[in-house]
């Protein structure tokens, strides 16, 4: 198949974004010449910014319907030979019908009108595989068959400095630390604060500094971590941009949190993570990497999902304890540690 121009639309959000990310290694492979585009929902295009196997990012922005005609106009104008649709939802088919191209390909499991959008479909296979797997199976509507590569987030050198301007600020430029994210898109998957606080002590005893971070939307989850917490804590919550909180994760020395875009980022960029999982299966939505564990009770949740939890203290993130999220930790950070066996054995 002739593919010079390429354009991948995944409207989600970060980790999405980023899970997406492992089908460029097949375009370059089988592919190599072709120019990728990458359409994404504004706010999500920074985890893309320094990719160096794309040609454009378009950030889509929720603007006026003007505004909205023009990029149409714009993704027509460039006269794509192919679309690959990895979004699984009804704008972003839209959008690819738009474009004109003669090679439409995307998912429609749940509303099959969409069949009308694309040249070529997957249906019948959501939930069934990884999303990684998942998204990789319909590059096969476009002749490529192979295995997708690892999520991948790249970090500018600015970012870098400045993080390690940070971490000197801070005191912990020599100091063993643990990134802690304790937020979640839905509060029924978050684990509660008071253990985040609860798991910081108990990392602070083993000797290791524990930071949180998040956006300063969760400002009042960070005081309520704060308040229970009984050892030192640091928080960077709201004090970072995306691609600084990416370079932090590449000098800490573990990343614990619900499921989320951060969780997938620390993942991406190869940071040790502990993962909790609630309502979401994780051999769906986990993190892809080389070290990364997920804690999952496999809890049916679909009564509840969305929009609360019926649970009450039965819930799945509640029956998830300290311990076990300190035993999966510290296993990890003995088996896989970024640091001398002898600085863990000091710390214990």
């Amino acid at each position: 198949m002739n593919m010079k121009n390429v354009l991948i639309i995944k409207l989600r959000y970060i980790g999405d974004v980023l899970l997406s990310t492992a089908v460029l290694p097949l375009f370059k492979r089988h592919v190599p010449h072709a120019r990728i585009s990458f359409l994404v929902n504004a706010g999500t295009e920074a985890v893309l910014t320094h990719d160096p196997r794309l040609d454009e990012i378009i950030p889509l922005f929720r603007g006026s319907l003007w505004s909205q005609i023009q990029l149409l106009r714009m993704l027509r104008a460039r006269q794509y030979d192919c679309v690959v649709d990895l979004t699984d939802g009804d704008r972003s088919a839209f959008v690819s019908m738009v474009t004109g191209a003669p090679v439409r390909v995307g998912f429609c499991h749940t509303r099959l009108w969409r069949r009308r959008c694309y040249t070529d479909c997957v249906e019948g296979l959501y939930g069934t595989m990884h999303m990684v797997d998942y998204h990789a199976k319909l590059l096969e509507c476009v002749g490529i068959y192979d295995v997708p590569g690892m999520p991948q987030l790249f970090v500018s050198e600015d970012a870098e400095r400045a993080t390690l301007h940070m971490l000197e600020d801070i005191g912990l430029s020599r100091q063993p630390w643990a990134m802690i994210h304790p937020a979640a898109r839905y509060w029924f998957k978050a684990w509660p604060a008071e253990r985040f606080a609860a798991l910081s002590d108990a990392l602070y005893e083993k000797g290791f500094h524990a930071v949180l971070v998040g956006s300063q939307h969760e400002r009042a989850l960070e005081s309520e971590i704060l308040k229970s917490a009984r050892r030192p804590l640091v928080s960077l919550i709201g004090k970072t941009s995306l691609g600084e909180l990416a370079a932090l994760m590449k000098q800490c020395h573990i990343f614990i949190g619900n499921d989320g875009g951060p969780m997938h980022m620390a993942a991406a960029i190869g940071c040790p993570v502990v993962a909790m999982f609630g309502p979401s299966n994780p051999a769906v939505w986990g993190p892809r990497g080389q070290r990364v564990k997920t804690i999952y009770k496999g809890l049916d949740c679909r009564e509840c999902y969305y929009p609360g939890c019926s649970r009450g203290e039965q819930n799945c993130m509640k029956l998830i304890t300290v311990e076990e999220v300190l035993a999966e930790a510290e296993e990890f950070l003995r088996d896989h540690g970024r640091f001398d066996n002898d600085l863990w054995n000091v710390a214990k």
